[in-house]
């Protein structure tokens, strides 16, 4: 295959355009090209007036070899993309189904490369299925009353359902897996744009039914789905787990198991406090933490398409970071274009929001998380738990500062300690009950301080995005895990059998990252296992 980079066309091409300027480019006859496709899709609109899309494309041509040997244009290459290749299975025993624990994204994808060669896992979620889960969280957002087993955190599809759906991601994929979580998610349903685009994404209304399809494929291959059924209890003999214990509406159940997954997700608090009981390697980590920033989508379009916003470009996105003389980082985090700030609360008497778009990005505002580094020796105490403890601090103060409600301030008030009375020349896109609070009793002083040197940073490179009536909500608290996990080179953690795995362990950060996480971990188990059902499940 031969790969062309920087192929540029009008916003408005055609695709017979892009097949003329693709041979074009190469100089050959249409009757030589055999097959393409587009590998990437960006937007260049670093000049004024001068928006166009940017391809990069996979070609096959006859006499490749005899072509690139006299090619010279530098755009011009042997492609090096990698093809996605599953493991042989491995040698030991495997006599019972490996149970995945979590249903989001890295135990969906782990499950599913079991259930693809012959594993027949078992997919134990404490949370609802998607369709039940939707009805619960819409019944929150419009009513209150949260259900600490399904909620925005909870349930099918993970803390990703309710979100915009990103499909970006920096990890590096030597190995392929990028592109195998992409069109595993093509064939169950999303659009086939998201395979070449440059910042793809799915938006919260299509993820529902990819999720469920993949549920549904996941058992047709011998697998088995169980929700609303929380990990409570495992045992272990020789420093080797043999049983799990779940809670169930139906009373406490036992089953065999000598794998197990732990996909928890980054909002698993009982669990881990579990883990850390029963004597799981763990260490706290860094993360990050903040306030959603709410603009209007207009003048995000107006900033990163130089006033050319064209009805063929999506909602504009950006990315911020500022590096402060204090040390800390100040940096937007799941941006959502056309999208709105959600009560994504999991704990009573806590408050946490999330950024959530639908596909078409269509909402009144852009949203993001501008959030504030932080690690260990901001926690005020010791141990794997900290960062949680960190963490639910921070969402009580939000909690009793909204009396229950997503708390709010105009950044200009925030600034000046002041209560804010009113929005400004917009208002805020919220799922959930709002009221106006003063933010600043949240955090500790340094990470305020910081939030505001990084929020004044920002107009280099989005002007006047330290508007005065830029609207924060609160508290932006479950950025990544708290927690690692720790595992071996095989994945396995300090207890045999337990495979820590995705964003919950402290191995990811997204959507895609945990997936790929997942298809990694399915890949270390396939390595060493052949199944053989010996006993019933």
């Amino acid at each position: 295959m031969i790969r062309i980079n920087q192929l540029k066309l009008p916003l408005n091409h055609t695709t017979e355009q892009l097949e003329k300027k693709l041979l074009q480019t190469l100089r050959v006859d249409a009757e030589r090209l055999l097959s393409y496709r587009i590998v990437k899709q960006s937007v260049d609109a670093r000049r004024k007036g001068e928006l166009s899309y940017v391809y990069s494309l996979e070609v096959s041509l006859t006499k490749e070899r005899q072509y690139l040997s006299k090619n010279k244009n530098p755009n011009i290459m042997t492609s090096a993309s990698k093809t996605y290749c599953f493991p042989p299975a491995g040698e030991e025993e495997l006599h019972d189904s490996p149970v995945i624990i979590g249903s989001g994204p890295a135990g969906m994808f782990c499950a599913y490369e079991l259930a693809l060669h012959g594993y027949h896992p078992i997919v134990m979620e404490r949370g609802s299925c998607v369709e039940k889960r939707s009805q619960v969280v819409q019944s929150f957002w419009d009513h209150g009353g949260l259900s600490e087993k399904t909620n925005v955190q909870f349930g099918e599809g993970g803390a990703g359902t309710f979100s915009d759906g990103k499909l970006n991601t920096l990890v590096k994929d030597v190995a392929g897996r990028n592109h195998e979580v992409l069109k595993i998610f093509v064939e169950m349903g999303a659009p086939s744009e998201i395979l070449y685009q440059n910042k793809p994404h799915i938006g919260t209304d299509i993820l529902k039914d990819v999720v469920k399809n993949i549920r549904a494929s996941i058992i047709e291959l011998g697998g088995s789905y169980y929700f609303e059924h929380q990990l409570t209890d495992f045992i272990i003999r020789d420093g080797r787990l043999e049983k799990l214990i779940f809670s169930t509406d139906l009373g406490e159940q036992e089953i065999d198991a000598a794998v197990m997954v732990l996909a928890i997700g980054h909002s698993a608090r009982d669990t881990f406090s579990l883990l850390e009981k029963k004597g799981l390697s763990m260490e706290a980590k860094a993360f990050a933490v903040g306030m959603r920033v709410e603009h209007p989508q207009e003048i995000i379009n107006e900033s990163q398409y130089h006033g050319n916003h064209h009805e063929n470009l999506p909602a504009a996105s950006y990315k911020l970071t500022a590096n402060l003389e204090n040390g800390r980082g100040v940096y937007s985090f799941c941006m959502c274009p056309g999208g709105y700030v959600v009560n994504a609360s999991s704990e009573q008497g806590h408050m946490a929001v999330n950024g959530m778009s639908y596909h078409a990005r269509d909402g009144q505002n852009a949203n993001s998380a501008i959030i504030v580094s932080v690690n260990p020796s901001d926690y005020g105490a010791s141990g794997p738990l900290a960062g949680v403890e960190f963490q639910r601090q921070l969402e009580k103060k939000a909690y009793e500062i909204g009396r229950g409600k997503i708390p709010q301030q105009l950044y200009g008030d925030f600034k000046n300690h002041h209560l804010s009375t009113g929005y400004g020349a917009f208002s805020s896109s919220t799922k959930g009950a709002c009221c106006f609070a003063n933010l600043r009793e949240i955090f500790p002083e340094v990470i305020s301080d910081s939030f505001i040197q990084g929020m004044e940073s920002f107009p280099r490179y989005i002007r006047n995005f330290n508007r005065e009536d830029a609207i924060l909500s609160g508290v932006e608290s479950r950025t990544s895990s708290p927690v690692r996990i720790t595992r071996n080179e095989r994945f396995e953690s300090n207890i045999a059998g337990i495979y820590p795995c995705g964003e919950g362990a402290g191995y990811a950060g997204g959507i895609m990252s945990a997936a790929m996480d997942g298809l990694k971990v399915a890949e270390a188990i396939a390595s060493r296992y052949k199944y053989t059902e010996g006993r019933e499940r």
